[in-house]
């Protein structure tokens, strides 16, 4: 545990990405494989059901340090975090355990089935041995989650620098389907139980947010426009007869999307086609919001198949039956996916993504501004003779998308952030009027800068109502503009509606409370152009 407790406090103190991966590959290269191994499968979601409620733990703590429920809860009002409370309460230890990751994960999983009293002795025996880091991680190995930064990308990176491993190869291996029980550190790095040769795809190359003016880009007639989409990035491999998607997070999401492998399985060539993978009805693309219902889902039910289909928008070809054809021009690996796409007989859900027509760069600011109508992001600009990069180069690919949505919000909530930011209010709730009443609409926690956090923290402190663990109600006084990419209706918000990346655009102290928003108002939104 010892070497598992000093890797997450050297993760928690850092928030460059660099230092992150440098203190897992000091972990890789030190600690026992079977180690290596949960600390991936913790990492990555394979972490095993809940042994013990976390209520009883919270009894057994205040039992175990005679505090009474209200000075219990208002140190966990402070704290912010359950499992950091108890670790901090409980008394200082009385011997020491020695046991090592693997080992806790071990007894952890065999105590689910036992009983509470048996449940009782063993955490109160473990919290006897262990000092407050090694608390901390082991009521998270329990039942809490490790917010301390590392997405499967940094994850995968520190492997790849560990053991000199394709960062591709290592993420399908990493999110197949192993468990620790049946698989050695070895093998699962150098993916024994996977085909990579046949789902390897390749790095995505990506667009710069448009700098400049248009008429800075030279010649229309060297560039082809096509709709931004609002989906997911993915890239379909078919090789071989097997069928992968992969999404830009550099995740297999094939099991996602059956209606596609469906699809792409009864055609002949082999290929990587990179597009967008999109909510998809009638022909007409749906919002993000629908298709946030098809991310993430284990097991895709028929009811939802049909009430959220899905699409793909193919932007590009990467490779034709084994060629590698990225350093070919775009005009010409354009012509070649049309010859594909007209030569192949394809569902009406699978498309080609169309090209815009203009003959000035003028005719291009009446398309842009109609992109919402179409629940489109904007416009793709992409030189004729451009190749298809690895990661972002400047000036070949431009995304031009159309300008956020705003409306003026009152805070009504804050609750303190994590790590460093853990003394100070980071993460708020806004609301909008509804009739006489106000009703939350967003939450937000990017924008501002240190100094308005500290600000808004100090005003926090004077201004509090109520308390809900680490949740503060405030007076509703605070005016902030949010800005947001989309909106749509929806029946899990209180307001009826669902924003798309909110984020605070700046603080209104020049507005009133009487000035925000109204429910109907944003809900105008909705259809606006």
């Amino acid at each position: 545990m010892k070497l598992f407790s000093n890797l997450i406090s050297a993760l928690e103190i850092t928030n460059k990405t660099n230092a992150k991966i440098e203190a897992l590959v000091n972990y890789f290269s030190i600690a026992p494989d079977k180690d290596k191994l949960w600390l991936i499968a913790l990492f990555t979601g394979k972490r095993p059901s809940r042994p013990i409620k976390t209520t009883l733990m919270k009894v057994w703590c205040m039992e175990l340090t005679e505090l009474p429920e209200w000075l219990f809860l208002e140190s966990y009002s402070t704290v912010g975090d359950l499992g950091e409370t108890m670790a901090l309460l409980l008394p200082a230890p009385t011997h020491k355990l020695d046991l090592s990751l693997h080992e806790w994960m071990t007894e952890l999983k065999a105590l689910k089935p036992k009983s509470d009293e048996a449940k009782k002795a063993f955490v109160l025996g473990a919290w006897s041995g262990l000092d407050q880091q090694e608390r901390l991680i082991f009521n998270k190995l329990i039942g809490g989650s490790f917010r301390i930064g590392v997405s499967k990308k940094t994850l995968v990176n520190a492997l790849a620098k560990f053991s000199g491993i394709d960062t591709n190869q290592l993420m399908h291996s990493i999110i197949g389907n192993w468990s620790v029980e049946d698989m050695s550190f070895e093998a699962l790095i150098n993916g024994k139980h996977i085909n990579y040769d046949n789902s390897k795809p390749y790095p995505f190359c990506l667009a710069y947010a448009l700098e400049k003016d248009l008429h800075d880009l030279g010649e229309p007639q060297d560039w082809i426009v096509e709709q931004k989409w609002d989906g997911i990035r993915g890239q379909i491999v078919k090789r071989n007869n097997e069928i992968y998607i992969w999404s830009r997070g550099e995740e297999l999401v094939t099991q996602q999307f059956p209606e596609l492998v469906e699809a792409i399985s009864n055609l002949k060539d082999d290929f990587v086609i990179d597009g967008e993978i999109l909510a998809m009805k009638d022909n007409d693309v749906l919002l993000f919001n629908d298709l946030q219902k098809r991310l993430n889902r284990k097991n895709v039910t028929k009811k939802l198949l049909e009430e959220v289909p899905i699409g793909f928008y193919a932007y590009d070809i990467l490779e034709f039956n084994g060629e590698d054809i990225r350093k070919t021009p775009f005009i010409e690996r354009r012509q070649a996916l049309e010859t594909i796409f007209n030569s192949m007989f394809l569902p009406d859900y699978i498309k080609l993504s169309f090209v815009v027509a203009f003959q000035r760069w003028d005719d291009l600011n009446a398309i842009r501004n109609n992109s919402r109508a179409i629940n489109s992001e904007g416009l793709m600009l992409k030189q004729k003779n451009s190749p298809y990069h690895t990661g972002r180069k400047k000036g070949d690919w431009w995304k031009w998308k159309v300008d956020p949505l705003t409306i003026d919000a009152v805070m009504i909530y804050a609750q303190k952030g994590s790590g460093r930011r853990s003394s100070k209010y980071t993460d708020y709730t806004f609301a909008v009027k509804k009739d006489d009443a106000l009703v939350t609409v967003a939450k937000a926690y990017s924008g501002l800068t240190d100094k308005e956090i500290t600000e808004i923290t100090q005003w926090v402190n004077k201004n509090a109502i109520e308390k809900f663990g680490p949740v503060r109600t405030v007076k509703p006084e605070l005016v902030f503009e949010i800005a947001f990419e989309g909106i749509a209706l929806s029946n899990r918000h209180k307001s009826g509606v669902a924003l798309r990346f909110p984020r605070i655009a700046r603080w209104r102290k020049d507005k009133p409370v009487d000035d925000i928003d109204t429910i109907e108002t944003v809900k105008q939104l909705i259809t606006a152009p």
